[in-house]
């Protein structure tokens, strides 16, 4: 999860930036940096953690009032010095940071490079820097620069922007939901961070930038605008945290914060994983040729609770991408059978926490049988990680709720980039295909974004209307199938309501039984192959006067009309669809909860790694 720091006043603004970064290391990084104006531009980088930048600032320090710095996920390009943030154009006219995918970077970067602009590095933010330079040498002030040039970006976007022709100005951005962008106000200096606790010790005065908002800072002012340069009047919050609030942000719980984290864990789940050029994707740390991806005779997916669900996700796109053969267990009952395992045989692995005990019971019963065992986990060094052949380590950085959520779809995503992956090294993957699956997935993280947005949806007023039910029903099929069963589990988590998800068609074989005045069924009934379906379960629920609440793509006015209430969520491709589905009935799960007074963070008897069995 990236982290923003900017500082402008009278004092050495790279310690204050280096300290601010230090406040952020809970997000998890792989690489760090920081750029300052001195008379001109100067900027220091490193991989790995932040003491590998303190060392190369003891021997080579940056002085001046003016910095910027970021603490990066490795994304387009390796997590190497040359693709660690910040990074300037060519001349060293300008230097940027910035959170977030550039959609429609492959295209600006011919552009530039056709027009004369030299890169050096292999990510999508460089474009930004090249794009501002342009600008200022057609005569354009920094802050015009800049409104211009990000307004030619696609996608969704926290950035922030200096440049020793402007010493005593830092711009930032807000476009989309990339994550925070925080101006903090001082006396004769100014702070900017993506973050609350980036800045918190010095300044309890912050602005909050909303979408579409630019900041131009200086020791003195900021002014703020939108970008086609009209001003914007923004108030401001005085904050009065704890240390335990601070690293919660303007959110009550961990759990909600960690929900409206999803479009930049799911930025930092693609980026670095995905040629968006080729739509090929690459997982090194799997360690595998084509000729060893011909071999796999099928996966056997093992995981608990809500990574079983992500598991079952799974399962649809690895056969339909990768053409292999999956089984989805339960890792408490994988060892306690005789499964047919043998050297062409891989056991995936899903943990959260990385320490579950049953999942590592279920590897090692693959082990003993000669197969892979592959691993998605959200913790390095943890011991499904360190007994893996090949780990993939999930994007998600840290998750304190108890309940999963943003870990819950970053696994999803990944399964995503697996499945791409093991298609393509098998060769059953077209281009065609891989560059539809890839566009699709630079889009996701703005879909996210716009579930997340404030009034989207309104959750608060339906949990105030069924948070005393005590039954509910999910329903769902194809892929959608799990996220009902998710939808379910999230409820009875943290509200205490028995929820039960079930597939559509089999609601009849049982559960109709239970329909009457009193239960809300929530049917996800997006517009894919089985729509029409998913009409026939809502009539039969109508017809047993049953509480419809329907989840919808936007505009589905047919839906709507059979529903008692609506959730919505904006189209996205087929395969991509469940990981935006599962988005409002996490908000749900979480407004019930909170209309309840349970315990939201640390629901009753639940613990975040489950080890014993």
């Amino acid at each position: 999860m990236c982290g923003i720091v900017g500082y402008v006043g009278a004092k050495n603004a790279a310690d204050i930036v280096f300290n601010g970064l230090k406040k952020l290391e809970y997000r998890g990084y792989d690489s760090a940096g920081i750029a300052s104006v001195n008379g001109q531009l100067e900027i220091r980088r490193a991989g790995g953690k932040l003491v590998n930048l303190q060392n190369k600032l003891a021997d080579q320090p940056l002085l001046g009032t003016l910095a910027i710095g970021h603490t990066r996920w490795a994304t387009h390009g390796a997590p190497v010095e040359r693709n660690a943030h910040p990074h300037a154009d060519e001349q060293n006219n300008v230097a940027v940071v910035q959170n977030g995918i550039v959609e429609n970077f492959v295209a600006l970067r011919q552009q530039l490079q056709a027009e004369g602009h030299i890169f050096r590095s292999d990510t999508d933010t460089e474009v930004i820097t090249h794009l501002i330079d342009k600008h200022l040498a057609a005569g354009h002030t920094l802050p015009d620069a800049c409104r211009l040039s990000f307004q030619q970006l696609h996608g969704a976007h926290a950035i922030a922007v200096i440049s020793p022709a402007h010493p005593d100005t830092i711009i930032a951005a807000r476009l989309g939901n990339a994550g925070g962008v925080i101006v903090g106000l001082g006396d004769h200096e100014n702070y900017l961070a993506s973050d609350i606790p980036a800045i918190l010790e010095h300044t309890q005065q912050v602005v909050f930038l909303e979408d579409g908002e630019m900041a131009v800072i200086t020791p003195d002012s900021v002014d703020y605008c939108r970008l086609d340069g009209s001003p914007v009047t923004k108030p401001t919050t005085t904050i009065t945290w704890d240390p335990v609030s601070a690293v919660k942000g303007q959110y009550r719980h961990f759990m909600q914060k960690e929900i409206h984290e999803q479009p930049q864990s799911i930025q930092s789940t693609i980026r670095g994983r995905i040629d968006f050029e080729s739509g090929q994707v690459q997982f090194e740390e799997l360690h595998l040729t084509p000729e060893q991806a011909q071999r796999i005779d099928r996966i056997f997916i093992t995981a608990c609770g809500t990574s079983f669900f992500a598991g079952q996700v799974g399962r649809f796109l690895l056969e339909k991408l990768a053409k292999v053969k999956v089984s989805v267990d339960y890792a408490s009952e994988f060892r306690y059978r005789d499964p047919l395992v043998d050297e062409n045989t891989v056991i995936l692995a899903l943990s959260q926490s990385g320490e579950t005990v049953d999942t590592l019971a279920a590897m090692e019963e693959g082990r003993q049988k000669g197969a892979a065992l592959w691993s998605i986990v959200n913790v390095q060094g943890s011991m499904v990680h360190k007994i893996s052949n090949g780990s993939i380590l999930m994007q998600a950085g840290p998750e304190i709720g108890v309940a999963s959520t943003k870990a819950f779809t970053t696994t999803l995503t990944d399964l995503m980039l697996l499945a791409m992956y093991l298609g393509q090294q098998r060769g059953v993957l077209s281009a065609a295909q891989s560059l539809e699956l890839a566009a699709a997935l630079a889009h996701l993280p703005e879909l996210a974004g716009q579930v997340l947005a404030e009034g989207y949806n309104d959750y608060d007023s339906l949990a105030r209307l069924y948070h005393q039910k005590e039954h509910f029903l999910f329903l769902g099929r194809g892929l959608n199938y799990p996220i009902a069963l998710e939808g379910a589990l999230k409820l009875k988590e943290i509200s205490y309501i028995h929820a039960e998800g079930y597939p559509a068609g089999e609601m009849k074989h049982g559960p109709i039984a239970l329909i009457d005045e009193n239960m809300p069924v929530v049917s996800i009934v997006t517009q894919d192959h089985v729509y029409d379906k998913m009409i026939s379960q809502i009539e039969q629920v109508r017809a047993r006067n049953g509480i419809v609440i329907s989840l919808i793509n936007e505009g589905d006015d047919e839906v709507a009309r059979k529903s008692d209430h609506v959730l919505t969520i904006p189209r996205a491709h087929p395969l991509l669809t469940p990981i935006i589905s599962v988005i409002p009935l996490q908000l749900l799960a979480y407004h019930t909860a909170v209309w309840r007074g349970a315990d939201v963070d640390q629901p009753r008897n639940l613990a975040k790694s489950v080890t014993v069995e």
